[in-house]
């Protein structure tokens, strides 16, 4: 059983990626799109609109999706229901072949990043689930930045992921003071430093077809990227990804999970504890499901689906995936999660699993923004 699933096979995360002009969102995009190790993306650009790319094929080549957004202010220029459409068109694919596997919106460095979060959450359409907010910064500017655009820090607060960009053009000090000014304006977000846009794709989205490691891009990844203009260069990248490495863990448990604990563990999660995917057991508390979990920062949902015909093994499989977090600490808190039955039983202690499965009426239970 990998975890390497989607949260759920119906529904497509919608990640939004937001930061002020300049700050390298395009770049960043470009990267995902050349780095995702065949997922298929669909992205909501403002500039030249919606385009269904295979990932493995050159950044801005058209395919059989296109939506043009015009131009100015998304949050502005489309409502709900607008993006609705959009949306739509990405998640009904021509055929089989043409799936989108995660959806990206870009916003225009003028958007504000919290309307468009609430006209992901609020769309109508059940086949996407909301995939975190991902604010870019410039670390060479960031000062100017804050000092021309106050809001900043409001956009920093409500972050799921902070990516400091352009690390490669500050020194070592400035890049430090720059990263600690973010990570106490950004609140529980998890903060990484990076340098032309080149982080991880598995930190926003499941990418690789088979169970690989979660950690920074190899040499080799940075080495063939096209801005690279030498070895030198990407060896040079490369030791600055080296050091803001973000952390994962694996944690697998053939004892059921105790539904209050592993609830208490996940309303407090940790700072830059950035997503949570796997798949639960709950042993008898609902021995006829697993439930599939789906957490990226403030946002949580659980989905129950029947064990795989001719399973006997039953697991609960989680991966987490954060910056600056204690993988050990939180090891221990998960093995603490683990059921000492019969207090499992109780069919109340579902309840608060239960809060954050979609009902037909649509999600409960949402971030606070």
């Amino acid at each position: 059983m990998s975890t390497s699933s989607k949260a759920n096979p119906q529904q497509i995360p919608v990640v939004v990626l937001a930061g002020f002009l300049g700050s390298g969102k395009t770049t960043l995009l470009n990267h995902l799109l050349h780095r995702s190790g065949g997922t298929r993306i669909g992205a909501i650009v403002n500039d030249f609109g919606a385009i269904e790319i295979d990932a493995m094929a050159v950044a801005g080549q058209l395919g059989d999706s296109t939506v043009s957004l015009g131009n100015g202010c998304l949050c502005c220029a489309v409502d709900a229901s607008e993006l609705d459409e959009y949306l739509d068109k990405l998640t009904r694919p021509v055929n089989d072949s043409h799936a989108i596997d995660v959806i990206v919106i870009e916003a225009s460095g003028i958007a504000e990043p919290q309307e468009l979060v609430r006209m992901v959450l609020a769309s109508e359409n059940a086949r996407i689930v909301y995939g975190g907010l991902v604010e870019v910064v410039d670390a060479a500017e960031f000062d100017a930045t804050r000092e021309k655009h106050p809001e900043v820090e409001r956009h920093l607060g409500i972050a799921d992921l902070v990516v400091v960009n352009k690390g490669d053009r500050v020194g070592e000090s400035e890049r430090e003071r720059v990263l600690s000014t973010v990570r106490a304006a950004a609140a529980r977000a998890a903060v990484v430093s990076a340098s032309y846009g080149r982080i991880d794709p598995e930190l926003l989205f499941d990418c690789r077809p088979t169970e690989e490691r979660i950690g920074q891009l190899s040499f080799d990844d940075l080495h063939r990227h096209d801005d690279a203009s030498d070895a030198a260069e990407a060896s040079e990248a490369h030791a600055e990804h080296l050091h803001a490495a973000y952390e994962s863990i694996a944690f697998t448990s053939e004892v059921p999970m105790d539904p209050r604990r592993l609830m208490e563990f996940l309303d407090r999660r940790s700072e830059g504890l950035y997503r949570i995917k796997g798949y639960v057991d709950f042993g008898a508390a609902d021995g006829r499901n697993r439930y599939a979990v789906h957490a990226v920062g403030r946002f949580l949902r659980f989905y129950p689906e029947p064990w795989p015909a001719g399973s006997e093994e039953r697991l609960t499989q989680l991966v987490l995936i954060g910056a600056g977090i204690d993988t050990e600490g939180l090891r221990k808190e998960l093995d603490a999660c683990t059921s000492d039955a019969p207090h499992a039983v109780d069919e109340h202690s579902m309840w608060g699993v239960l809060r954050y499965v979609q009902n037909e009426d649509g999600p409960e239970s949402e971030p606070e923004l």
